[in-house]
């Protein structure tokens, strides 16, 4: 059983940075692979950013490839996003997401509660 805690949103204007952490609690936190996923208001979930339970393999959606950047700190059951030049469209809920499968699977097993991120123009 892992739990995951999300923090770091807020509002930011077009252009502008955030920085999202996850914190986990439970065991085997380097079991997991990691992910943020965002839900914008009338559109689907998204995939926006995953990595591996060592950190060496990571994978974008093309809309954050170069702005986004995850990363995790196994000694401290964390994991972070990088969001630079932010742009309205990157406004949604974020939420962070366990894995016990590869980076690449589709299933995510534990979620956290969200934390909204708005981008002003």
């Amino acid at each position: 059983q892992v739990q995951l805690v999300e923090s770091g949103g807020g509002l930011v204007q077009a252009g502008g940075s955030l920085r999202l952490s996850c914190a986990a609690s439970g065991r085997s936190f380097t079991t997991y692979a990691m992910g943020w996923f965002r839900r914008a208001p009338g559109k689907e979930r998204e995939a926006v950013a995953r990595i591996s339970w060592s950190g060496g393999g990571t994978v974008y959606a093309d809309s954050v490839k170069g702005r986004f950047t995850i990363s995790r700190d196994n000694a401290k059951n964390s994991v972070y996003l990088q969001m630079n030049s932010l742009k309205t469209e990157d406004t949604a809920v974020y939420y962070c997401a366990a894995t016990r499968g590869g980076v690449l699977t589709p299933s995510y097993d534990y979620w956290g509660q969200g934390t909204q991120v708005t981008v002003s123009s």
